[in-house]
């Protein structure tokens, strides 16, 4: 049976008429939640980890999500095999897969009448690896040099295999195309069908003498440094995709893309949550009560918080823009203070002295909270 095409949607989990925030918000969670090294000992977590990343691509750009709703596909182009096939409920009910390659036959009167060339292009695999970021690395945006381990057309036979690219003869049984007709008996009685030629291979080339850089191969292992430009507010989990960077294809083709999924580390003290930083500060009861400064950590620097006289535990401060920066937008997030009053440990003689004395000279009508929390406790 034929593969069911994936339902992007489906997988994050939202609508077809979910918003993009929506989209984004449910990326994020899918990517925490399956993402490889939280999830060292679940296997299935790292497949799950790629179809949340491969949907979110899609469904997260305007335009691929447009295509993908309209064809099917992020590339915006009709999907006449699905039809032939049956596929999704195709046209013709799945004569190409039932009966002995009546779909090839589809396809020779598409190439007769169309002009449609009958050599296929096949595509290198995706490479997929993980790149490590410190936080500051993150929020600013760096340029990295990674190195990759990948198959590259071979430059000494321009992937033909031959000695300098010139030592072959065109195949005489395909005629150079790299694929051959051959006749097939079916029910319906002789049919033609379209494949690889078995005398060169696919390729269309008969070596005379093979290439020694590539042992006629074509293409080559190589360690290849690529630069990689990591965008400025760009977030934990998510990836980034350079087409064409992946494995070139054995054959005439396109290369395969390149998957970068980014793993940040944890700030010291700020904890990030979308664009938004976030601070717990602890500070001394005696300068919630007197007030003062304090320098906290921001992403451009130490910068002094003044706390007013009589700041209570739990108080929330919001600085704004002192965030991170949204990717590709001149906007920033904010950083947010929770305040938290913190009581010593122990009390020397002395100091308890002066704290009775302080108790003393304010009564409970200093304390509206507990005053009120009193009066309900002792009312009749």
């Amino acid at each position: 049976m034929a593969e069911s095409k994936k339902d992007y949607y489906d997988i994050l989990g939202v609508n077809k008429t979910a918003s993009a925030d929506e989209i984004k918000s449910a990326y994020r969670r899918l990517a925490k939640k399956y993402h490889p090294d939280l999830n060292k000992d679940d296997k299935n977590a790292a497949e799950k980890f790629k179809e949340v990343n491969e949907a979110y691509e899609v469904l997260g750009d305007e335009k691929k999500r447009s295509n993908y709703d309209q064809f099917g596909n992020a590339e915006g182009q009709p999907n006449f095999g699905d039809f032939f096939s049956g596929k999704n409920g195709g046209g013709f009910g799945g004569f190409g897969q039932d009966f002995g390659g009546f779909g090839d036959l589809f396809g020779d009167i598409f190439s007769a009448f169309g002009g449609r060339s009958s050599k296929t292009i096949e595509r290198g695999d995706d490479i997929e690896i993980q790149l490590n970021l410190s936080f500051e690395e993150a929020v600013f945006g760096v340029e990295k040099d990674i190195i990759v381990s990948k198959i590259e057309k071979c430059l000494s036979c321009k992937g033909t295999g031959a000695k300098d690219g010139k030592e072959y003869n065109q195949c005489t049984t395909c005629r150079g195309t790299g694929r051959v007709r051959y006749t097939q008996q079916t029910f319906f009685g002789t049919t033609i069908q379209d494949g690889p030629c078995k005398d060169c291979n696919g390729t269309g080339k008969i070596i005379k003498e093979k290439c020694s850089n590539c042992s006629g191969k074509g293409y080559k292992k190589v360690l290849k440094t690529i630069k990689v430009k990591i965008p400025a507010g760009i977030d934990d989990g998510q990836t980034i995709t350079m087409r064409g960077e992946g494995n070139s294809p054995i054959r005439e083709g396109v290369n395969g893309d390149l998957r970068i999924y980014i793993k940040v580390s944890p700030h010291k003290v700020l904890v990030r949550k979308g664009n938004d930083l976030y601070l717990e500060l602890y500070i001394p009861f005696t300068t919630a009560i007197l007030g003062g400064k304090i320098n906290i950590p921001t992403l451009s620097g130490q910068y002094p918080l003044e706390i007013k006289e009589l700041t209570q535990s739990g108080t929330i401060m919001r600085l704004k823009g002192k965030g991170v920066k949204y990717l590709n937008k001149n906007l920033y997030g904010d950083l947010i203070v929770t305040v938290k009053v913190e009581l010593p440990k122990s009390l020397d003689k002395k100091s308890k002295d002066l704290i009775e004395s302080f108790e003393k000279i304010n009564s409970e009508k200093s304390y509206s909270k507990y005053k009120s929390y009193l009066d309900k406790i002792n009312k009749n």
